[in-house]
């Protein structure tokens, strides 16, 4: 196999790559900060290692080390960053400057892998057509709303402009499954018999399960595709009806009361949540960014290029999903 390392090691999406890199057998090195806690990182496979994406002469420093000591990575998955933040410098600090902070110290160090995947996000496309409701495709002009999606697009933008540096972007959609913690949110409220939905106009919502878009990481690596970047759905869209119904199944919910908020009072009451997270010091899940994610109508991607690319296809459709993760909410105590 080689050596891997995905940074971002710690998070939701982070563990599950680690968990399928020491599964397929790669040498793995999980980058995670001291402080992060490493509850599902208990393989004793696993190397651990804190590089320092803010200090770019530090960062060649420690990469020269480790070449000197003859490690280096065949790929990373480079799947560090921030979607809530007190201060919204913070996207640009950690999702954009992180990014060009460590693809030059690699180029410095001159340890540039095979594939660096970068791990991005729909939102960096913006909105899409919210009248004919047409997929986002890779043609579309980039138009994020938001200062987690205009973060994300700058630091695509940045690797594209490296000549021959070997980036693999991919935008997945709504990440969901078990240990993740949004979606999670949502399953608990409608556990409790409510279910909150933004706005009155129709809203073709997407979804991708956690292990699904860590298949189309191996499938990228596999394949040795470069210079190439991704949507990654499941493929066909949901409205938040048909959501909360598979949730309701699962949860042998009988009844639950659909409240719809109109976007108006949504955005008063994420301004708020910004305002009071400020006071306390923690960021919270509702923001005026948040906001603008709610708002969007049309999350309808195009994942052909996944299919014929890279042959993926979904093992989960929402529902078998949804299952699933429950199973794991509810052994796990969270519902």
């Amino acid at each position: 196999m080689g050596r891997i390392l995905i940074t971002g090691a710690g998070g939701f999406i982070g563990g599950f790559i680690v968990e399928e890199a020491l599964r397929r057998g790669w040498e793995t090195w999980a980058g995670v900060r001291k402080s992060t806690a490493r509850t599902y990182l208990t393989d004793d496979r696993i190397h651990f290692i804190d590089l320092d994406y803010a200090d770019s002469g530090r960062l060649v420093e420690q990469l020269s080390a480790l070449k000197s000591d003859g490690i280096y990575w065949d790929c990373i998955v480079h799947n560090l960053g921030v979607t809530k933040c007190l201060d919204t410098n913070d996207f640009d600090r950690v999702n954009t400057e992180y990014v060009k902070c460590f693809s030059n110290a690699l180029i410095a160090t001159e340890m540039v892998p095979r594939q660096f995947i970068l791990m991005s996000s729909l939102g960096a496309w913006g909105a899409g057509d919210e009248k004919s409701f047409a997929p986002i495709r890779l043609t579309d002009i980039p138009s994020p709303e938001t200062r987690y999606g205009k973060s994300k697009l700058a630091a695509e933008q940045y690797l594209r402009s490296l000549p021959s540096f070997p980036y693999v972007i991919m935008r997945p959609t709504g990440v969901y499954g078990p240990r993740e913690k949004d979606y999670f949110l949502m399953m608990k409220s409608i556990a409790r018999g409510v279910d909150f939905a933004a706005g009155y106009r129709p809203q073709q919502l997407t979804f991708i399960y956690v292990k699904d878009l860590v298949q189309v990481i191996f499938k990228a690596i596999e394949r040795g595709v470069t210079r190439r970047s991704y949507f990654v759905s499941e493929g066909r869209a949901y409205t938040a009806d048909e959501f909360r119904s598979l949730v309701a199944r699962e949860l042998n919910k009988r009844f639950v009361v659909p409240v719809r908020v109109p976007l108006f009072v949504l955005k008063v009451i994420c301004s708020v949540a910004e305002w009071g997270a400020r006071l306390t010091g923690k960021a919270s899940t509702l923001n005026r960014d948040k906001y603008r994610i709610m708002k969007q109508r049309n999350w309808i991607c195009d994942i052909e290029p996944l299919r014929t690319e890279l042959g993926f296809e979904p093992a989960y459709d929402l529902e078998k999903g949804v299952k699933e993760s429950i199973v794991w909410y509810k052994e796990n105590g969270w519902l």
